[in-house]
């Protein structure tokens, strides 16, 4: 990022600048679909000021993958808390989000899931356990206000149908509702939860 005369440096700046430019590229090509001077071209930097922030392609890969769960997991907690106080619409919201993104023309699956299948036991690995992690704790959060006596099953049954109806999306044309039947199997297993009055 070419730095105005008379300007200072700002390392943060930089390094977010680099990621928010990365992250596109890296979605679209794949991790291994673009290389190193590419991205530096595409982002506007030197390898050095790459390499300075981000220590390898690979640093920069894991921070993009970091970045992109934090903004994915934070998208489902507002359309979450949007949706108002009932665990039901809220459960809706995630589903209903999911189903906007999926309908999307860049969709390409969920980054995550597509690092951790592309470089197996790599630090895209770990990023992609700690990204369903998050989902599952927001999930986990919903079961809980919703009474069910066994939330974090319930969580994890969800998390499955979440993640799921992302990948059926992306490898499956020929089931383009996927998030929409996820989340009615989604409301089935609250209902059935949760404890009658």
């Amino acid at each position: 990022m070419p730095v105005p005369k008379g300007s200072t440096l700002d390392p943060d700046r930089t390094r977010a600048a680099i990621i928010d430019t990365a992250m596109p590229i890296l979605y679209e090509r794949g991790l291994d679909g673009v290389g190193v001077a590419e991205l530096c071209t595409a982002v506007g930097v030197s390898k050095e000021t790459l390499y300075r922030h981000f220590g390898s392609k690979e640093g920069l890969i894991e921070a993009v993958l970091e970045a992109r769960s934090e903004r994915v997991t934070r998208w489902l907690r507002e359309a979450v808390e949007a949706a108002g106080d009932d665990p039901a619409d809220q459960l809706a919201a995630v589903f209903d989000a999911l189903s906007g993104w999926h309908a999307e023309p860049g969709f390409r699956g969920c980054a995550l899931l597509n690092a951790g299948a592309q470089h197996h036991g790599g630090p895209e690995l770990d990023v992609a356990g700690r990204h369903l992690e998050r989902r599952l704790a927001l999930l986990t959060s919903i079961a809980d206000r919703a009474g069910v006596a066994d939330p974090g099953a319930l969580a994890r049954q969800w998390l499955v149908l979440v993640t799921g109806c992302t990948v059926v999306a992306d490898q499956h044309p020929g089931t383009p509702y996927a998030a929409r039947l996820a989340r009615d199997a989604a409301l089935t297993l609250l209902a059935t939860a949760r404890p009658t009055p």
